[in-house]
């Protein structure tokens, strides 16, 4: 890895010390993104609205059961979040092809923001609407929709090409330090300060991002792609673009197989109050749903071992299978401990995964393009572990929940290495 700082150092052994930082960049964070201040000022930000946002994730579920004491009520009120997500993140990409992507992150930042304001003035008013709870998410996800693959395809302007790994890994790690984070810190906080609060801690927090995105440089179209315009036409020539290149096809696909194969997430509550009801339901509960994102931090925090890898393809078909063999093991397994232990190393198989197909989405697409691949993203990634619920639920309904999971591992291996065996573009990819 360190083969220039090697090739100069001096004949004679050089002192203990020295050796050390170099050793420990082997396996720790790769952090020479945040050495370019555009790009720190926008990973900063997010290190902030991470933690924020997953208190208002917290705060709407919390308040639609309070209002209906329905867990169904829950479910539709995540549904109505989801079409509007995926409508505006497809637009939102030829958006972002078209437009100065800094000038959209004000705006649609802005609107998150007005959004969480929003959503505090009507718990603070005691409206108590679930209607309105629905058309506030609805309208802040259409925002979010818009907002992530501009905020995505941007990190390619702001770092060298060689340091995009790394960059994911950064951005990565953060979204899910806020996932154990956010959630953690909403329970502690809603007693002592109220739900309507939580609400407002995020509106404050994405002020914050607002004036990180303020001052970025600009970052307008390329001069060929200048007149570019942003409509259904352009969100075909995206998906054509992803047709005819096959490395962004795969790199779609095997988070698809993945997630929709191997995320049980939905079979949680059954598997707590049964196979692992001994150790206590709420117990087994948090845990399960705790391990992948804390599996994932930990991934990030060691990034460094991988992040400098030069073989993507390789990196994104090892992660997807050993995200397989890893919920397989889950599935199996009888004790509790053992079973956070897979989803622990499930999740940094997923870190792996996300960093290296994140890397090839900015690297093998032009920046005419990136911002439409970054939308196909966001919808892959909103929509897949939605869909796995569904199949997931249907299947530990028909045949147990152990089997279901171990089922859906052992489909993901099967088909992973069947698709990498197909097409050869995603395991010859290499930067």
């Amino acid at each position: 890895m360190d083969t220039s700082e090697s090739s100069t150092a001096p004949q004679t052994p050089a002192p203990a010390p020295a050796e050390g930082p170099p050793a420990r960049r082997r396996w720790a964070m790769d952090t020479r993104p945040l050495r370019h201040p555009a790009y720190r000022r926008l990973w900063s930000s997010t290190v902030v609205t991470a933690v924020g946002s997953q208190l208002t994730a917290v705060a709407v579920p919390k308040q639609v059961y309070d209002i209906t004491g329905s867990s169904a009520w829950v479910g539709y009120a995540s549904l109505a979040g989801l079409l509007p997500l995926m409508v505006f993140a497809l637009w939102g990409g030829a958006v972002a092809d078209s437009v100065d992507r800094r000038k959209l992150l004000l705006v649609t930042n802005s609107g998150i923001a007005l959004t969480s304001v929003l959503f505090w003035f009507q718990a603070v008013a005691g409206l108590e609407s679930v209607a309105a709870l629905m058309v506030l998410l609805a309208l802040q996800q259409a925002f979010w929709g818009l907002n992530a693959p501009a905020r995505n395809a941007s990190i390619a302007r702001l770092v060298p090409a060689e340091e995009l790994t790394a960059a994911n890994a950064l951005g990565s790690t953060v979204a899910q330090t806020g996932q154990v984070v956010g959630p953690l810190l909403a329970g502690a906080l809603i007693p002592v300060i109220g739900l309507p609060e939580l609400y407002l801690i995020d509106a404050l927090a994405l002020c914050v991002t607002v004036w990180a995105v303020y001052k970025l440089p600009s970052l307008p179209p390329l001069a060929a792609q200048a007149k570019r315009r942003a409509g259904l036409r352009e969100i075909a020539d995206g998906f054509r673009y992803i047709a005819l290149h096959k490395v962004l096809l795969l790199s779609f696909l095997a988070d698809v197989v993945a997630m929709v194969l191997g995320m049980p997430r939905a079979l949680f509550p059954q598997l707590a109050g049964g196979t692992y009801a001994p150790y206590g339901d709420g117990l087994a509960l948090g845990l399960l749903f705790a391990a992948i994102p804390i599996g994932a931090v930990l991934g990030g925090l060691f990034s460094g071992t991988f992040s400098r890898a030069r073989r993507h393809g390789w990196m994104v078909i090892g992660a997807v299978v050993a995200w397989g063999v890893a919920i397989t093991g889950f599935g199996l397994s009888d004790s509790l401990w053992l079973a956070v232990a897979f989803l622990a190393l499930a999740g940094v198989a997923d870190m792996v995964s996300m960093v290296f197909r994140g890397a090839i989405l900015l690297s093998a697409a032009t920046d005419e393009m990136r911002g439409r691949m970054q939308g196909v993203f966001t919808v892959v990634v909103a929509g897949g572990p939605r869909l796995a619920d569904v199949l997931h639920g249907t299947a530990g309904a028909a045949f147990g929940p152990r089997a279901a999971v171990a089922g859906g591992g052992l489909l993901v291996v099967a088909v992973m290495l069947g698709l990498a065996a197909a097409v050869p573009a995603l395991r010859r990819y290499r930067v």
